[in-house]
């Protein structure tokens, strides 16, 4: 007996170019609706290769690879912004319809574009720009807190800078904090363009998502706070607390606002900070799923992975708005206790309500291999239950 899909054929095909979790659970989200799903894996052992049904293992940077990928299906969408620019033009001009579009993606790709058509846009940003050396770090820092620096490596800046490569950063990866030449010197060894960023005085980290169809429909998630440790997000609190309603729906307006001027088809997450001085400043773009997202899985009438797989597809957007008064998303990271699956027993028991997403990833220091969402009215009681069974997963809590 050979096994396939039951479906009828009328069913689409979606392409996901990307193996993590993701994919993983965007392909969880299409299964309700029938959608087939292809993949584009690095390898057979990435997260949503393990699960899903038609996997093409292959370099996402090869144009002959993406081609014979682009075959077997009717939309291409992504877990990553690592596909080379050309190729997706190439593939659109092939005919290929390609979700978000290179022309969008671009912005996610490549720190220097996004923040120049941002600024095109009158969208409030860090202060920034392209530099050249450690010099030209030494001499944005004087610009950012007007004062003067020297340029040597013994001498210090008035004001710390934020270096980020242009392309290729993420959880951390790829950005520095330096405070004199000296410490400057390590991005430009890669060769490649480096942003420099004033290092903002923020309160804390807010996201707004939201999701964008072929036809212009768009939908907005509540406002959330990202809590970062180490440059990794650890917590989500849906909705941010003590938000005041009209901040909020101006953070939503501005990513809606982003996402219409940029074309993005999909998923969009705006990453912000809210300053102590009351400004809101947009930090990064992502056109795909993402971190901040998550607790929608749960705590949303319909979930970023459900809405993305609807936008991609151009069909019409579910509901955005919450199950519950608050909902927290707590990353599991990967310490030095492998037997996650043993844990299960304690945290299952200690809260029924408590929702795992396991990666199916190999447990390594500091790797995301999981999630776990709560949910309920009592904000403090709902951050403690996700705290505990994150690090009871993890193994830093042993009762």
């Amino acid at each position: 007996m050979v096994c396939g899909y039951a479906e009828p054929v009328t069913f689409p095909v979606l392409g996901m170019v990307g193996g993590g979790q993701l994919a993983r659970m965007t392909h969880e989200a299409g299964i309700p609706l029938g959608i087939r799903f292809r993949l584009l894996s690095d390898t057979p052992q990435d997260s949503a290769a393990l699960v899903a049904p038609d996997v093409v293992v292959g370099d996402h940077r090869d144009l002959g690879t993406l081609r014979d990928f682009a075959r077997g299906c009717d939309v291409i969408t992504f877990d990553h912004e690592h596909v080379p620019t050309e190729h997706l033009r190439a593939l659109e001009a092939e005919g290929v319809p390609v979700r978000p579009g290179p022309d969008a993606l671009m912005h996610a790709q490549d720190k220097g574009v996004m923040r120049a058509r941002l600024d095109s846009l009158g969208v409030p940003c860090p202060q920034h720009r392209i530099v050249r050396d450690p010099a030209d770090v030494a001499a944005f820092a004087s610009e950012v807190s007007g004062a003067l620096t020297q340029a040597d490596g013994g001498a210090g800046f008035p004001v710390p800078v934020v270096l980020k490569t242009v392309r290729g950063g993420y959880d951390g990866k790829g950005v520095w904090v330096v405070r004199n030449t000296a410490e400057a010197a390590e991005p430009f060894r890669a060769g490649v363009p480096v942003l420099a960023e004033e290092k903002v005085d923020f309160a804390r980290e807010l996201a707004a998502n939201v999701v964008r169809s072929p036809h212009g429909q768009a939908v907005a998630y509540p406002v959330v706070e990202s809590i970062q440790v180490d440059g990794v997000c650890d917590t989500v609190i849906a909705p941010a607390p003590g938000l005041p309603g009209h901040e909020a729906v101006q953070a939503q307006e501005l990513a809606l606002r982003i996402a219409q001027e940029l074309d993005v088809v999909g998923h969009l997450a705006v990453e912000l900070f809210e300053t102590r001085d009351g400004r809101v400043l947009v930090n990064e773009l992502a056109m795909r799923p993402h971190n901040s997202g998550h607790w929608t899985q749960d705590g949303a009438v319909t979930s970023q992975f459900a809405n993305h797989v609807r936008a991609v597809l151009d069909l019409p957007l579910g509901d955005p708005r919450p199950r519950a008064k608050w909902t927290v998303m707590a990353n599991v990271l990967g310490g030095d206790y492998p037997d996650m699956y043993s844990a299960y027993l304690h945290c299952m028991a200690r809260d029924p309500q408590l929702k795992i997403h396991m990666y199916g990833k190999d447990v390594k220091p500091g790797r995301k291999i999981g999630h776990v969402n709560t949910y309920g009215d009592d904000l403090a009681d709902v951050r403690e239950r996700a705290a505990h069974a994150a690090g009871y997963l993890r193994g830093t809590i042993t009762e």
